[in-house]
């Protein structure tokens, strides 16, 4: 019975970690491309496979193309925000190449806690 109590803790704590790291706030502050963060500010180009530790970032083959909407700024300036298709998410900058910039001048904006929710199926998962 112990036993059976010990692996249900233990699936808990890594549940809860889980959520606490899908969650978590990669940047207070981003550089998008209108205030509102709705233009789309670059076209880019995978230069490499990309596999994202979590549901909140965006995966990727060589050579796709990824319209980019944001960029973190400040502690966390590596991470871009964009879309392949129908997928959104995170990706790291260095992963890419920019094809083409849209926009002119970059706006910095504080970050929302939503930024950084994982969509699955047009639906926020709050965990």
């Amino acid at each position: 019975m112990s036993r059976i109590l010990d692996q249900r803790i233990l699936l808990l704590v890594i549940s809860f970690s889980a959520s606490v790291q899908s969650t978590k706030v990669l940047s207070k502050w981003k550089k998008c491309g209108d205030p509102e963060c709705e233009k789309a500010m670059s076209r880019v180009q995978a230069t490499t496979d990309y596999l994202g530790p979590d549901c909140r970032y965006l995966n990727f083959k060589t050579g796709e193309e990824i319209i980019v909407y944001s960029k973190l700024s400040r502690e966390n300036e590596n991470l871009w925000t964009g879309s392949k298709g129908k997928d959104f998410g995170y990706f790291p900058r260095d992963a890419v190449k920019v094809e083409e910039v849209l926009i002119g001048e970059e706006v910095e904006v504080l970050t929302k806690e939503t930024d950084f929710l994982c969509l699955h199926e047009d639906k926020y998962n709050f965990e």
